[in-house]
């Protein structure tokens, strides 16, 4: 027992220093989520929620479903290909989780990226998850219009029906509309009072349009 701890933290020292060494991004944060495991490694068939700041800030996710093993690994303003080419090995594949929320492509279509690199993106995420894990059920929330990047409206609309139309026929996948519930009444435009005040995060009452929409799919 003491040989393996030694080894893992052996191992954890090692990659904290190629972390720095090789300028990986969020390096940090990866070396937090690392520590934590270190300490209390969740239990395999969890819930696993991913992705990029939108899940990150979301602080009160385990509470909100207190009932549910839920494992909340959100990367700073991480984009989908990131986590595509550096994460899943560090935030993913070590929990052997049952179900996988995703929320990523909002920050590489706001550096500049298209919808259908996003699309493509996730097409390689999503294989790679269904070569590991092939018994996890697999959710993609949709890409919030957040008001500050009004411009890439049309982009994100795009991207998103990609994903949509990609999932249909995939085994234990789902497409989950978390846009149209930020949506200010009667209107196709997002609500700025459930935005924090950068317009760009949700606040507490965007999140609990959040919660509603994914309180079926949790469970």
């Amino acid at each position: 027992m003491k040989s393996k701890l030694f080894l893992f933290f052996l191992a954890f020292t090692f990659s904290t220093r190629v972390f720095a060494q090789q300028g990986f991004p969020f390096a940090n944060e990866i070396q937090a989520f690392k520590h934590q495991d270190s300490l209390n490694f969740p239990k395999k068939d969890g819930i696993l929620f991913i992705g990029s700041s939108s899940i990150r800030k979301w602080t009160d996710l385990e509470q909100r479903f207190a009932n549910e093993p839920i494992i909340r690994r959100g990367v700073g303003g991480c984009e989908l290909w990131q986590i595509v080419d550096y994460y899943t090995p560090y935030i993913l594949f070590p929990y052997h989780p049952r179900k996988i929320f995703i929320y990523a492509g909002e920050n590489d279509i706001a550096a500049g990226k298209s919808a259908q690199f996003v699309a493509d993106e996730f097409t390689k995420l999503w294989s790679m998850i269904n070569q590991k894990s092939p018994s996890a059920e697999i959710y993609f929330m949709s890409i919030k219009p957040s008001p500050s990047r009004a411009k890439y409206f049309t982009e994100v609309d795009k991207a998103n029906a990609l994903i949509k139309t990609y999932l249909k026929d995939k085994p234990k996948s789902h497409f989950i509309d978390v846009t149209t519930v930020i949506y200010k009444s009667g209107t196709a435009a997002p609500d700025s009072s459930l935005f924090q005040s950068d317009y760009l995060h949700l606040n507490s009452k965007g999140y609990d349009k959040w919660q509603k929409v994914l309180q079926s799919y949790v469970k």
